[in-house]
């Protein structure tokens, strides 16, 4: 279908951003990669007379390992998380998360910034985003703020982004231990049926720290301190991963859709979850 007539604006700088945002207020949208915004446009499930394309605007862009904190721009996209060779090595569950996503024309084009800020609970990186611990960065008229990205999200598209705010960037401290993105999906571009983020740390044979995240089993990201919990102390046998999975299977709510009803779903979840804590084990 196409869209209803909308202007377009190119802006080169984030302070032009943030006065197109002031001066058309609720009728104006930010677009980074398109994936989200473009088709809801496009079948009329949502109207944007103001369109503000973030294309040109560099101080968006880039990424930077500093000492111990990675920052990444929001208009970063998923092919350059892939190909940072710095991030692969001080992050490389982010590459491993990225390549699961759709395919690599959508990747050419989607970005960090826009996966996150609007909220989709199908999306992957606010799941992993809220395992990292990361802290988002908004920008508004009254000046900037940071936001941690398990507080963040709200419920299926709304966070606590105000519409007069942008994301400017993401950061996060440089993950150590073992690691695993596992995700099931029906075919190759689909969102996840299900999926999980898990990062472990391991002292003397045991678990020592431990983060999970699952994907798509909500209406927002969930981060499982319950699952995480199950796995401290242990040395990740087979009693552990059933007693985090239990844990994480309390957490989640699924709803029944085209990817399956909520009973599958529960099944995948328990079956992504114990194959990416086994592997991020193996990794520690």
């Amino acid at each position: 279908m196409i869209p209803a007539a909308f202007d377009y604006y190119r802006p080169k700088d984030v302070e032009g951003v943030l006065a197109l945002l002031q001066e058309h207020g609720d009728d104006a949208r930010v677009l980074a990669g398109g994936h989200s915004l473009i088709p809801m446009m496009k079948f009329r499930m949502a109207e944007v007379p103001h369109l503000i394309d973030l294309q040109d605007i560099a101080a968006l862009r880039g990424i930077s390992i500093d000492g111990d904190t990675i920052t990444i721009g929001a208009m970063v996209s998923q092919h350059e998380l892939i190909n940072h060779e710095g991030l692969q090595a001080a992050a490389p569950i982010l590459r491993e998360a990225a390549l699961q996503i759709a395919d690599p024309q959508v990747r050419y084009m989607g970005t960090v910034g826009g996966n996150i800020a609007n909220g989709d609970p199908g999306n992957d990186m606010p799941g992993l985003m809220q395992c990292l611990n990361a802290q988002f960065e908004l920008l508004g008229p009254e000046g900037g703020r940071v936001v941690a990205a398990r507080d963040y999200f709200e419920a299926a598209y709304m966070t606590d982004r105000e519409d007069d705010e942008i994301l400017i960037s993401v950061s996060f401290a440089v993950p150590t231990g073992g690691y695993a993105y596992e995700k099931q999906k029906r075919k190759i571009g689909d969102y996840a049926t299900a999926a999980a983020a898990v990062q472990i740390t391991e002292v003397g044979g045991k678990v020592a720290t431990a983060s999970i995240a699952m994907t798509n089993l909500s209406d927002v990201p969930v981060w499982s301190v319950g699952a995480a919990d199950a796995l401290v102390g242990t040395a990740c046998d087979a009693g552990a991963l059933k007693a985090a999975v239990a844990a994480m299977l309390g957490d989640i709510d699924p709803t029944e859709d085209n990817r399956g009803p909520v009973a599958f779903k529960r099944h995948v979840a328990g079956i992504i979850l114990t194959r990416a804590i086994t592997r991020a084990w193996d990794r520690a």
